[in-house]
This record gives C-alpha cells, sequence and structure tokens, in this order.
C-alpha cells in the first residue's frame, strides 16, 4: 500500500494551455479514490503525471513521502488501465496475461501458472485460449485489469477503463474494480467523467473543474454538503437546479413567486434543489404545511418506484417527486413542496455554499 500526495501541483502544456492548477490532494494508503470532472478539466492529466508518463510543469508527486518527479514509470511500479484495452492481439488471453511477468524475467511456467491463477480469479479461465478479437469487450476488458493486477504493483491507475462499455457490463466490471480493491488492498486512482460511477466506487471522490479541486470528500458528503453550485450540480442524478430566492417586505419569493413559509439565511440566495427532496402532491389531496408553490404538470418520467415530474410555476420549471400510482398526466395541477429544513443555499455571485 502507497500513500500519494500531490503538492502544488501544475501542469501547463505548450501553447499556454493549463491542465492542472496548483492541485493539492493526499490519498491515503489503500484507498480507492476517484477523479471525476468534465471533459478538459485536468483528471486524466494528473493521472499521467502520476504514471510519469507526463511531467509537471510545477509542484511535487510524492509515494510514501518520497519525492518521485523524475522517476521513470517502471521505477515508480504503477500499473495502468487505459479506456482502450491495448491487448496484444496475436496472443491469447493467457500470455497477454503473462507478458508484464516475462518482460520481468518470471520463468515461463511459473508465469503461465498466475496468468491462469489470474484468468480464474476474473472468470477468464475458460477464455485462457482466445484470442482478443474472440472476446466481448467486457471480457477484453478483464484481461486489461488482469495484466495490470498480475504485476502486484504499488499503485493502480485507470483512465476511464468502463467508458466504452454497454450499460450492463459496466455495472459489472465496476463490482469488479470494488472486488479487486478490498482484495489487495492496493492504492487505487480511477479517473471517470461519469458521476454515477464515481460515487459508486470511490472511498473519496475529488471532484475538478478546468485544472483546479473544488471538492474531495467522501461520496455521501459531495450529495449532501456540496461545498459550492459547480460540485452540486455535477454530483447527484438527476442532478440540482438552481433558483433565486429573495426575501421581500410582503413575503420570501424564488423566482418571483410567493412561498409562504420558506426561510432563507440572507436577503438574497440562490436555492440549490434536488429533484428528490421536493414532493409533488395533488392539491386535493395535500394536507401538509411545508413551504409549497402551485403549478402544471408539463412531463413525466417513470422509473419504476418513482416518477419524475416537470412543473410550469409562473413560468419556471422545476421537478419534483410523486407516487408513480398517482395517475398524472400532463396540464394537471399540482403542489411542489419544499423541504421543512436544510435547503442549500449558495452566494449568488460567488456560488459558494452559504
Amino acid at each position: 500500500m502507497t500513500r500519494i500526495d500531490l503538492l502544488k501541483l501544475r501542469k501547463v502544456f505548450p501553447g499556454g494551455t493549463v491542465a492542472v492548477r496548483d492541485l493539492d490532494l493526499s490519498i491515503e494508503s489503500g484507498e480507492l479514490v476517484v477523479l471525476v470532472g468534465p471533459s478538459g478539466c485536468g483528471k486524466s492529466t494528473t493521472l499521467r503525471i502520476l504514471a510519469g508518463l507526463e511531467a509537471p510543469s510545477g509542484g511535487e508527486v510524492r509515494f510514501d513521502g518520497e519525492r518521485v518527479d523524475d522517476w521513470s514509470p517502471r521505477r515508480r511500479d504503477v500499473a495502468m488501465v487505459f479506456q482502450n484495452y491495448a491487448l496484444y492481439p496475436h496472443m491469447n488471453v493467457r500470455d497477454n496475461l503473462a507478458f508484464p511477468l516475462r518482460m520481468r524475467g518470471v520463468g515461463k511456467r511459473e508465469a503461465r501458472r498466475r496468468a491462469e491463477a489470474t484468468a480464474e480469479r476474473l472468470g477468464l479461465f475458460e477464455l485462457c485460449d482466445r484470442r482478443p478479437r474472440e472476446l466481448s469487450g467486457g471480457q477484453q476488458q478483464r484481461v486489461a485489469l488482469g495484466r495490470a493486477l498480475i504485476r502486484e504493483p504499488r499503485v493502480f491507475l485507470l483512465d476511464e477503463p468502463l467508458s466504452n462499455l454497454d450499460a450492463k457490463t459496466r455495472i459489472e466490471l465496476r463490482e469488479e474494480i470494488s472486488r479487486l480493491h478490498r482484495e489487495t488492498e492496493t492504492t487505487m486512482i480511477h479517473v471517470t467523467h461519469d458521476q454515477s460511477e464515481a460515487m459508486a466506487l470511490g472511498d473519496r471522490i475529488a471532484v475538478l473543474d478546468e485544472g483546479r479541486l473544488r471538492q474531495f470528500a467522501p461520496p455521501l458528503e459531495l450529495y449532501r454538503r456540496p461545498v459550492d453550485r459547480f460540485v452540486g450540480a455535477f454530483i447527484g442524478s438527476p442532478p440540482m437546479s438552481f433558483h433565486e430566492a429573495e426575501i421581500r417586505p410582503e413575503g420570501t419569493f424564488v423566482e418571483g413567486c410567493a412561498v409562504p413559509g420558506l426561510r432563507l439565511p440572507r436577503p438574497r440566495v440562490l436555492l440549490g434543489l434536488r429533484p428528490r427532496e421536493l414532493a409533488v402532491r395533488k392539491p386535493e389531496a395535500c394536507d401538509e404545511t411545508r413551504p409549497r408553490l402551485r403549478g402544471v404538470v408539463l412531463h413525466l418520467e417513470a422509473q419504476g418506484h418513482e416518477t419524475f415530474v416537470r412543473l410550469d410555476c409562473s413560468g419556471h420549471g422545476f421537478t419534483g417527486v410523486a407516487d408513480p400510482e398517482g395517475g398524472w398526466k400532463p396540464g394537471d395541477e399540482a403542489l411542489l413542496l419544499f423541504p421543512a429544513e436544510g435547503i442549500r443555499c449558495f452566494d449568488p455571485e460567488t456560488g459558494n455554499v452559504l
């Protein structure tokens, strides 16, 4: 297990493009950390710097307190799994798995034994004699994972390894990665743009935006307590929506609509509302006293155990959750009920949480 520290890490590409901006990040030994963010946020560049495939423009990379900025990838003893499987097409599964060992001078018999043991561990033993073109995408990615696993490296680096797979296979491989992490207790850093994948995998998640670290926290803390508007909008599905709210002499208003009983910490704020925290009720059957808005149903999205309802409230759109057995249809009148307490408020100017 290896602790990793990134200290004021910076990367500027020729032409002046800044990919990583003074990134400070400490990853504990044996932790599975996910770097997540939109395209161009610097997550893959950070991973390549960790692997030694990119040289930083400034700052430090430390493994267990030892600076490794000028170490070669081989000396760092990291294993990297890429988005493309990078398997040798002329080799079967067994030989692809054994290849890293053979390159390190492991004998042919021992390399074969360990390759077959790794294939068994990943459910690939029956496929050992097949070549990559005879495998599904999920099977090929399992081989790529196994080829990294067999080396027993200090650190696993995974660069969007699931992005080319279908939804069902992605879920299966997420479970596989989690299991391997538990079994090996090796430090893992996983890069993805998919916030659902990040929430499912990470012990902690680093949210990046334009090369900057926005927040680094466990998944539930990111969801419940985002530090700013960017994190609130990026983490969670459906995403958080934002609405202007203000206190006037005549009461509290959200997007110009009066909301009796709604309390704000300041005269003017930006409300961050998650659809699952907003209840949609039929006006004639609602006896709750929570702050509310009245609206008209625009769109319904059934999810089986719940239905997301898009409402038009005096020209402004809101999304909440309704009973899937409620018999809703577009054009129905509805009430949107706010949480009684704990509404997230952000500064309208800076976007930071209040």
